[in-house]
């Protein structure tokens, strides 16, 4: 029988690339997204179910798991929709946090909601889809990357919560990529106060070249890769700069710790 792949932010970036590779596979993909003209591009060929639909929607968990119900079993989960927004903490409003985290935070745990039967019945894999700013920030990231940790913490849980089951749980963890997402920042521009920090990061990140930006391929595979492991790792970094970057932080935070930790 054949693979059942649903993967939410299937119309651009890595979840169309994903999605590609789930049909050269073989697989029935329920494809989710807001713009149903590219859903109907994608669903061109066989083997895909369109599912048109913002994901922070009421109805959403319900939608999905009637989707999943008609397709009598779910095999695979890839949890990628999302977005960006930057600019100063303080100056971000609470509308536009709210949105930020009703997309990138709740939105992904109604997906789950929805799938999590389906996926232990079939032992399935899940895989969640960070950023390597889910694991530290920088000027003009901070609400995303909380957005970003609240999946990894969470994810990180559900991963020891589904042990038992057979379920895995992959949080994957990319740096710069060239995809629609960079193009599409939702960017919160800095008063005189945040200029010389928020402002210059906003600044030299518009002037990155096009060599700066990685190539998406290379994180479709790596999902790819992770889906079909017998034991794949709860995190993946995909890019030198996630790589560096993780790393980078990590032994900044256990330095911090060895100076301030009691003896």
């Amino acid at each position: 029988m054949s693979e059942t792949w649903l993967i939410t932010g299937a119309t651009s970036g890595f979840g169309r690339l994903v999605a590609e590779r789930a049909l050269a596979r073989g697989a029935h993909v329920l494809a989710v997204g807001r713009r149903a003209d590219r859903l109907a591009e994608l669903a061109s060929g066989a083997r895909v179910t369109p599912i048109a639909l913002d994901i922070t929607a009421p109805d959403a968990q319900s939608v999905l798991r009637t989707a999943i119900d008609a397709a009598g079993r779910l095999d695979v989960l890839v949890n990628n929709a999302g977005y960006g927004l930057f600019g100063s903490v303080e100056q971000i409003s609470d509308a536009d946090a709210r949105a930020l985290f009703d997309t990138n935070v709740l939105a992904n745990l109604a997906v789950l909601r929805a799938a999590l039967p389906a996926l232990r019945a079939a032992k399935g894999r899940i895989v969640q889809m960070s950023s390597l700013n889910g694991q530290f920030a920088w000027a003009s990231s901070g609400l995303y990357s909380a957005s970003k940790a609240a999946v990894e913490l969470f994810s990180e849980a559900l991963a020891q919560e589904l042990q038992p089951t057979g379920v895995r749980v992959t949080i994957v963890e990319p740096g710069v990529f060239a995809t629609e997402f960079a193009a599409s920042l939702n960017v919160v521009l800095p008063d005189d106060v945040y200029a010389p920090t928020v402002g210059r990061f906003l600044h030299d990140f518009s002037q990155l070249p096009p060599s700066a930006f990685g190539d998406p391929n290379r994180v479709a595979d790596a999902v790819l890769e992770a889906v079909t492991m017998a034991e794949p790792p709860l995190r993946l970094a995909v890019g030198a700069d996630a790589v560096t970057g993780i790393r980078t932080s990590l032994q900044s935070r256990l330095d911090e710790l060895n100076r301030t930790a009691p003896s």
